[in-house]
């Protein structure tokens, strides 16, 4: 490729940094071009390049340390804020984001994941947004506004069709072109489009036999190409495999560093002939214009003397009121009620309650992997409505509803020595000689990953003073190695443990665990000691031989290196025990509110589940409940689908998903009716495990995924008659008012061939002020195009007032892909259907060759 045609589809802003480019040398220029630490990129003084900083930012900004890192504000995760189908809860979300960013010195945040909710069984879906790829994109295209319009870079991912976990980093999504272009990019599109995002990661994953960070057909050609975009495509972490085919398919930076597949091969892949220098130029040319609109270039039109911009300045503290009141605010808006029977909910003032269920003393906020973040607290469930009860509700301990032990509470352990809650480390070399001690602020940290140590630890000694009652305490790690237990007394017990799984992912996400139950006393004093067991994993991988790795693959990286986690706990949990004070405790109230759900076991990255049943005994516990209560209230601490075969036998059901630190609050305003649960479903909710258009997620013995329902994922494939009807259908909501609608109009479409607007009247028929979503769907007559989300408007209306509701469709929702003539085709004619999900259609209008083009 020569310079005149690599920069021949350049916008001005990319022509802008070419100047500077050109002042270094090939070596220089290719540097850059690769992470120089773990979340950083390198500085260039001689082009007045500031160093970057990136942070995994899904439900909240971390920073630069993957565990152990400063106390950051938690969020709701993704599915609550696109279920409050809201473009304005996305912009608050970008922007307060932003500004965690920027109390940080971070330039650049790794979110939205703007991938689909494909199967229910996929691992990761908590952070992505929902099975629809136009709500997906609008919530996403605000999310971009929000972050962005305060100095953020954000970055799209995953690309593309990277719907689930099972062997990611060599499994390949086999999908149509129609699949691909009217589905799994359209959210990309949009978001590039619509909100102009400055930086795409590409994932680990093959698309139809080319692995992601190699895709000329998506990065060069559609993207850059086609969208004319003038962002910069990052790798996902170690995703790069190959030198020359990464640099030609449209990879402009790899990341971490500072090894890699570039640096030294990519400048002799140059000196070859294999890359041509102008490649390189332009990969680099995208990464300055980041760093410009990220205010990192001091040469810059935005540069104002300051690394991390203009607005890093009186941010809010991540536990700050100002904190509190929105992270709560985004989370109720988010939650859906799908059933309330009798006006069950809210609760009334003066009812009696039970709360009961392991989910409602320790609420899950968050899911596992690279979305985690160390808050600076969790609240409760059972904390905020006994707050809101005086005291007097009857707490209940629920059943088991995790297989391995769970990180020690950081209010649980204090370090002896400081005495703040977490724990006291020393970390130790190859010798066992110390390298530093320190006080850790969680009980989680990371070794050989993105610690600032001169020589990689292989060892700790974890000290902590527990919190604790005298008796049974579980204790011990989650880690691959051996783990010694020691109080005042001695050695308690000893345990080796090593990683199963093949993904160096699993060091880091899934190790494994030993802990033991120990007789101790109150306010125990002990330490616990781990010696790493490292992996070559680049050796194990070539006992994989139908892999098919590469030689100069940099898939994974060789070393010492993974997660080590205090556990410890009061062992109390007996689930039969638990069953019966559950049923008592029900016995005796007006209302048992039961929480259930998943945890990060479950939801989480490298993972998929392999069932949407509830954990543990969790769905005996509501069945004996709701036998014995007068009224039951189920809430569902979980992100995504579950089972409900106790559905008949309660009276309502809360989805709360993960909402964050301020969850327990959230969802305790909710209950009480201090807030409304307005959201909506994201995603369809199956009858039974195997009943969704697409199910399976485990790639076949060719390692491939077969996206063989084509376009009719989610919603559209139940519609079509792919999968049964679900039990509840995507876009459903009840919120606590009443709806009545009245006909619908098709307001005159522009000759230019602008987008359809329908209006249609609402009447709360309710005695509360509330909110309603109209959503309006389109059905094509052509028989082969399945039924999708076109446009959505929410509306305020107060008891019974009516509102006139203007919804714009998306053109882009009115085309096909025809694959034979590799171009768009307009569909004319269909119908439009006015709906509350779409298993409540309200109003249908036809739509002929006059609608939209």
């Amino acid at each position: 490729m020569t310079e005149e045609l690599a920069t021949a589809h350049f916008s001005e802003d990319l022509k802008r940094q070419l100047p500077l480019v050109a002042r270094l040398t090939l070596s220089e220029k290719v540097r850059l071009l690769t992470g120089e630490t773990m979340f950083t990129l390198p500085g260039e003084d001689r082009i007045g390049l500031a160093p970057l900083a990136f942070s995994d930012g899904p439900s909240g900004v971390r920073g630069l340390k993957f565990m152990g890192g400063e106390a950051v504000a938690l969020f709701p995760n993704a599915t609550l804020v696109s279920g409050s189908w809201d473009d304005s809860i996305g912009e608050e979300v970008g922007r307060m984001l932003s500004e965690e960013a920027h109390r940080q010195g971070i330039h650049v945040v790794l979110g939205p994941t703007v991938n689909l909710h494909r199967s229910p069984l996929g691992g990761r879906l908590f952070e992505a947004y929902s099975e629809d790829p136009y709500l997906t994109g609008r919530i996403a295209s605000a999310y971009v506004r929000g972050m962005q319009g305060n100095g953020t870079a954000a970055c799209l991912k995953h690309l593309v069709a990277n719907e689930s976990e099972s062997l990611r980093t060599v499994m390949d999504s086999r999908l149509s072109e129609s699949a691909l272009r009217e589905v799994y990019l359209l959210p990309f599109e949009m978001a590039v489009d619509d909100a102009g995002a400055w930086s795409v990661m590409a994932a680990y994953n093959d698309v139809n036999g080319v692995t992601a960070t190699e895709q000329d057909h998506v990065q060069n050609q559609i993207l850059k190409g086609e969208w004319g975009w003038d962002g910069l495509i990052m790798s996902d972490w170690y995703a790069t495999k190959h030198t020359v085919e990464s640099a030609n398919g449209g990879l402009d930076l790899v990341m971490p560093g500072p090894d890699g597949p570039w640096g030294d091969r990519l400048v002799a892949a140059v000196q070859r002939g294999d890359v041509d220098e102008a490649t390189v130029d332009e990969h680099l040319a995208r990464l300055l214009l980041l760093a410009e609109r990220t205010s990192a270039l001091r040469h810059g039109p935005v540069y104002d003397g300051d690394a991390v911009g203009p607005f890093n300045a009186g941010m809010p503290a991540p536990d700050s009121r100002i904190r509190r009141d929105q992270l709560r605010h985004i989370a109720s808006r988010g939650m859906v009620l799908v059933k309330n029977d009798g006006d069950a909910l809210p609760l009334a003032d003066d009812d009696t309650i039970a709360i009961i269920g392991r989910h409602a003393i320790s609420t899950q906020g968050m899911g596992g992997g690279s979305a985690q973040v160390n808050p600076p607290y969790i609240s409760s469930i059972a904390g905020a409505l006994t707050e809101r009860y005086g005291g007097m509700p009857t707490v209940v301990d629920g059943v088991h509803v995790r297989n391995r032990p769970a990180a020690a509470d950081p209010a649980f352990v204090s370090d002896p020595i400081t005495g703040e809650p977490g724990m006291h480390v020393t970390y130790l070399n190859a010798e066992g000689a110390e390298i530093v001690n320190r006080h850790e602020n969680g009980t989680a940290i990371s070794i050989g990953w993105d610690d600032d140590f001169d020589e990689t630890p292989t060892g700790v000694i974890i000290a902590a003073r527990l919190r604790n009652r005298a008796g049974p305490v579980r204790l011990g790690g989650i880690g691959s190695g051996t783990w010694t237990t020691s109080s005042y007394t001695g050695i308690l017990g000893q345990g080796n443990v090593t990683s199963a799984g093949f993904d160096p992912a699993d060091a880091m996400l899934h190790p494994p665990s030993y802990t033991e139950v120990f007789d101790l006393p109150a306010d125990a004093l002990v330490t616990v000691r781990f010696d790493f067991a490292a992996t070559d994993w680049v050796t194990l991988l070539q006992s994989r031989p139908e892999l098919n790795l590469a030689e100069e693959s940099h898939l994974l990286a060789t070393g010492s290196y993974g997660s080590v986690t205090l556990v410890a706990e009061q062992d109390t949990l007996n689930d039969e025990h638990a069953l019966t004070k559950a049923e008592d405790a029900a016995r005796a109230a007006g209302t048992a509110v039961v929480v259930v759900g998943l945890t990060e076991e479950d939801e989480t990255e490298a993972k998929d589940k392999t069932t949407l049943k509830l954990p543990g005994r969790q769905d005996e516990l509501i069945r004996r409940v709701a036998a014995v209560a007068a009224r039951t209230v189920v809430v569902v601490n979980a992100a995504t689908p579950v089972l409900m075969p106790w559905l008949a036998d309660v009276d309502a059901v809360l989805i709360a998903g993960l909402p964050g630190q301020e969850g327990g609050q959230a969802v305790a305003s909710v209950l009480v009716g201090e807030s409304e649960p307005t959201g909506r479903l994201v995603t369809s909710y199956p009858q039974a495990d195997g009943a969704s258009p697409a199910w399976n997620v485990t790639p076949d013995s060719n390692l491939a995924v077969t996206y063989s329902e084509g376009t009719a994922v989610g919603y559209r494939g139940h519609h079509r008659g792919l999968a049964p009807d679900p039990l509840f259908w995507f876009g459903h909501g009840l919120g606590y008012g009443a709806w009545e609608y009245g006909p619908a109009r098709l307001a005159p479409t522009a000759d230019d061939g602008g987008a359809a607007t329908l209006e249609v009247e609402v009447t709360n028929t309710s005695s509360r002020h509330s909110r309603e979503t109209v959503q309006v769907y389109f059905l094509p007559r052509d028989i082969n195009q399945p039924v999708r989300l076109a446009g959505y408007t929410g509306v305020d209306v107060a008891p019974g007032e009516t509102a006139t509701v203007s919804v714009m469709c998306d053109n882009r929702l009115f085309r096909r892909w025809d694959e034979a003539a590799s171009a768009w085709q307009s569909l004319h004619e269909g119908e439009l259907l006015v709906a509350r999900g779409l298993g409540d259609i309200r109003v249908r209008v036809e739509l002929n060759s006059h609608g939209p083009a």
